[in-house]
């Protein structure tokens, strides 16, 4: 039997179980493109639960333990004394979260003898050391899609919040107590009209370019894999051969690529200089795509009028991480893709692949990262090693 090892983020302040504001959810069976929602045999939650954080255990503890697994749930993933850095080393499966991720570097691969799954639950595998996974032939998955318009949702909130100056608005009229429409209004503009951009233009991405289209503004994008010329001229897209160019056309950008060897901290001091003065910047895909520093310097002296993201490096950040307190910022804790609507596909997502692996049955294509000893599925289009 199998010893299953899960990362979740702790429960809320208050308690859990928390209450809830609705009822139920909608029923979401299909993806744009075709592709389906998870299908498990069956869940052990009910949709719209919160089912991400420790209590939760994403419903799987009656699953795994009427099959004889043993479940381990823990918030605790730092440090050489962590529940993490104990119960690894005979693990079989990780299950982990890119909002509280348990990262899975060379030296935890190495000490996980054991170790042949690891599992997202969510999209993005950034916290697993691919390489090291494919040395030691760990399959590495995510919930593909699972996500995705959540994420997409949450980009296209920010940049309206950075826009319209929304965030310091609001705090005047509670954390303030005032009426100061002058300061409210002294930095907020209409969207109608700027030229928008994508930086990575794949599920999530042209999610974004689709919500953003009824804005009336001009959409530009960059990714390796340009697409169809139809979708092109339906969206009215400009294509950018090279992120560079794509940053200097832009008023606002949102950024939607992976992370990897090509795009860590590729928006740095001397790629946000080839923006606009004024232009905004969002980042719901790596923390790391961005050099931290830069983007403070940047906003310090005014090129960029607002950053807004939710994605930060190391999650959780230090007390004293500098983008708790620039100035013109619009940043959440990682939730974009953890919404209540979002947990109940991924925590399927989950179940699916759980289901697939004990019963020895194939895992879906589209949920896999490394396979075999190499990339493969997802993971072939979307990450270089």
């Amino acid at each position: 039997m199998a010893k299953i090892l899960t990362v979740l983020y702790p429960d809320p302040v208050d308690g859990y179980p928390p209450r809830y504001a609705r009822e139920e959810i909608p029923v979401i069976s299909g993806y744009p493109g075709g592709q389906t929602a998870p299908t498990p045999r069956s869940i052990g939650f009910r949709p719209g639960e919160l089912v991400g954080c420790v209590s939760g255990e994403l419903g799987l503890r009656p699953f795994l333990e009427e099959r004889g697994h043993t479940l381990v749930v823990t918030s605790d993933k730092e440090g050489p004394d962590s529940v993490l850095e104990r119960e690894l080393p005979d693990a079989e499966v990780v299950i982990s979260q890119p909002f509280w991720p348990a990262y899975l570097t060379p030296d935890r691969i190495r000490r996980a003898p054991h170790l042949k799954l690891s599992i997202t639950a969510g999209i993005g595998s950034d916290h697993v050391d691919l390489p090291s996974a494919i040395e030691h032939d760990v399959t590495v998955t995510e919930v593909t899609y699972s996500n995705s318009i959540s994420v997409s949702e949450h980009a296209v909130m920010q940049i309206l919040a950075l826009v319209r100056n929304y965030l310091p608005s609001h705090e005047w009229v509670t954390a303030r107590r005032g009426w100061h429409v002058a300061d409210s209004v002294s930095r907020s503009y209409d969207l109608e009209g700027m030229n928008v951009g994508v930086f990575g233009a794949g599920r999530i991405g042209m999610a974004v370019l689709r919500r953003l289209k009824p804005f009336d503004v001009e959409l530009h994008y960059n990714d390796v894999h340009r697409v169809p010329p139809d979708l092109e001229q339906e969206l009215g897209l400009i294509w950018h051969a090279d992120a560079r160019s794509l940053a200097a056309a832009v008023d606002v950008l949102s950024i939607h690529a992976p992370l990897h060897a090509q795009t860590v901290n590729l928006f740095d001091d001397e790629m946000l200089a080839t923006m606009k003065r004024g232009s905004y910047l969002v980042n719901t895909a790596r923390a790391l795509i961005v050099d931290r520093d830069a983007v403070v310097r940047a906003l310090e002296r005014g090129h960029l009028a607002g950053y807004a993201g939710d994605v930060w490096y190391p999650e959780p950040p230090e007390e004293d991480h500098p983008w708790r307190g620039m100035p013109h910022e619009g940043m959440t804790p990682h939730v974009s893709g953890s919404t209540l609507s979002a947990q109940a596909r991924y925590a399927a997502g989950v179940r699916e692949i759980l289901e697939c692996w004990f019963d020895n049955r194939p895992i879906r294509q589209e949920y896999l990262i490394v396979e075999g000893g190499r990339l493969a599925g997802t993971g072939a289009h979307s990450y270089t090693v």
